[in-house]
């Protein structure tokens, strides 16, 4: 199969072009090394490598001699060639030397000094619909931080669709399968991720049972903000784990890339309302979520309260995919009088534009609600005036409503 444009190809030409090296980083299997691969002129897999751990030690510097620039895959089995890296790219004094790829996050205790000045980061993720074909990106999120209105696009989204699109997710490796074979992969992938990678991430030996119960909760609470507390009562009931217990899963699973927060967005407010600070939980892909608790297509249209929280989760990766593109950051807000948003997609300048997510047509009047209660509640002294109000829906078409807030399909969004 040939290789499908990624929207971060671009965002790693550029970064290579600024830095001496830029390290990639995504949960295992998002497609990183694919991307990496298409502008690299020599790699070094450092997992499949047998040489390594004799080389390592005593020519390290071997390690990184190739045309470059030079792909290092899953370097942080060897945490060691960080600082090599960091010197050899202080030595040659040039730019685009090396892309480093990695799976998992090396443990706080590692001991590694700054990459400031040396290397640039990038966040890759599972393939958005744009990427996938599923969404013509008509309406472009550059476009809605410009604030003008849309036209209107007939490009509704079946609600079959959409429940066959959180089954099967965003995974490469999984291009061209059924959903009943993206369930078998997806669901073998959080067996592995349970009996496996949890222990190997920090040399562990974490229990596989527990794991599988704490994913099924995160996967039960996907796209709330739910605490500790909440994640231990939840699985008591069938293997009891103690607060340290799931802050060390809960650690784990973060530098697998297994599970992302949305942060609360930090903003000024003139209500006599506290904002809230918790952050939302997502899994990577909507599809672990789903293969988490063994869901099937039939049993996510017979519970569509949930499937909607499923679906909020799928936008919010979207978000985050054209947000990255457009030097921008996905939030969610709510403060303690009970206004929620559910994202925030702002700039490192400060420009704003805020999202309602909703699975079906049937609550836009309410949505459009929460947004303009939103803008009213901040204080404008402090806070910019938002580019664009805008709610994503499920099974509509894209048009621009009579109060300037726009309504978007996501097969309509785009970078």
């Amino acid at each position: 199969m040939s290789y499908i444009k990624r929207i971060a190809d671009s965002e790693l030409k550029r970064k290579l072009e600024s830095s001496g090296a830029v390290l990639v980083r995504g949960v295992k299997a998002c497609g990183k090394t694919e991307s990496a691969k298409q502008i690299a002129r020599s790699i070094l897999n450092v997992d499949r490598d047998e040489q390594i751990p004799a080389v390592i030690n005593v020519a390290p510097k071997r390690l990184l001699l190739g045309d470059t620039p030079r792909l290092i895959d899953e370097w942080q089995m060897y945490p060691k060639l960080w600082d090599y890296i960091r010197h050899e790219i202080d030595d040659r004094r040039q730019t685009a030397q090396f892309i480093l790829t990695g799976s998992a996050n090396p443990e706080e205790t590692v001991k590694m000094h700054s990459g400031a000045g040396r290397f640039t980061t990038l966040d890759m993720r599972t393939m958005s619909w744009q990427e996938l074909g599923f969404s013509s990106g008509k309406i472009s999120m550059k476009s809605l931080f410009d604030g003008g209105k849309i036209e209107i696009y007939d490009e509704p989204v079946e609600l079959e669709f959409i429940v066959e699109r959180l089954i099967i997710g965003g995974f490469p490796t999984l291009l061209g399968k059924n959903i009943g074979q993206a369930m078998d992969l997806n669901r073998a992938y959080i067996e592995l991720l349970a009996e496996v990678d949890m222990s190997r991430v920090s040399n562990v030996k974490r229990d596989p049972v527990k794991v599988r119960n704490l994913l099924r909760s995160l996967a039960r609470n996907t796209a709330t903000m739910v605490d500790t507390a909440t994640l231990g009562a939840d699985i008591h009931e069938n293997a009891a784990l103690s607060r340290p217990t799931v802050y060390d899963y809960l650690d784990a699973l973060d530098r697998l890339m297994i599970t992302e927060e949305q942060p609360a967005w930090n903003t000024h407010i003139r209500s006599s309302a506290s904002l809230r600070k918790a952050s939302k939980r997502h899994f990577a892909d909507v599809c672990l979520s789903v293969a988490a608790l063994g869901a099937t297509a039939d049993s996510l249209l017979a519970d569509l309260n949930f499937t909607g929280f499923l679906f909020e989760s799928l936008v919010t990766h979207e978000l985050r995919v054209y947000a990255q593109a457009n030097d921008a950051g996905v939030y969610h807000y709510r403060d303690s009088s009970g206004l929620e948003v559910d994202a925030i997609v702002q700039k490192y300048n400060g420009d704003w534009i805020a999202f309602e997510i909703k699975l079906g047509t049937g609550q836009f009047d309410e949505a459009a609600a929460n947004l303009k209660k939103l803008v009213a509640v901040l204080d404008e002294k402090k806070v910019k005036p938002p580019k664009s109000l805008n709610i994503i829906t499920g099974t509509g078409i894209s048009y621009t409503r009579a109060d300037g807030i726009n309504v978007i399909s996501p097969a309509s969004l785009g970078i």
